[in-house]
């Protein structure tokens, strides 16, 4: 188990990222990406859709996705990524064997609410 924290932040630090839930809408292959990755379109409600690039395909499969709410960060400055414009980082939790597991609320809740 890792114990290896990083340096300390602030609660200013964490009060400038907006991280909210949203559902993802539609999933492609992302072939271009260096590492193995879908292209995710995910619906964070009042502040629309938004697209992402997610290393995830070991664990999920398209049709798993489509539907699922996930938590993300949304004010990240857009990242090209190949052909693609990556706008929000979805955020999951490091497995030891490196795989990703998505972090979800744990009963449906509104697209666009603010974690906090």
């Amino acid at each position: 188990m890792e114990n290896n924290l990083l340096p300390q932040a602030t609660w200013d630090d964490f009060a400038r990222l907006d991280i909210r839930v949203g559902t993802i809408l539609k999933v492609q292959p992302f072939p271009e990406a260096r590492k193995p990755a879908y292209q995710l379109w995910i619906d964070f409600g009042p502040i629309g859709i938004k697209s992402s690039s997610a290393q995830i395909t070991r664990l999920y499969h398209p049709e798993t996705l489509i539907g699922r709410q996930v938590i993300a960060v949304v004010n990240f400055p857009p990242k090209q990524i190949a052909h693609f414009k990556s706008e929000c980082l979805v955020l999951g939790v490091m497995a030891e064997n490196q795989e990703v597991i998505l972090l979800q609320p744990d009963r449906p809740v509104a697209n666009g609410l603010r974690i906090g």
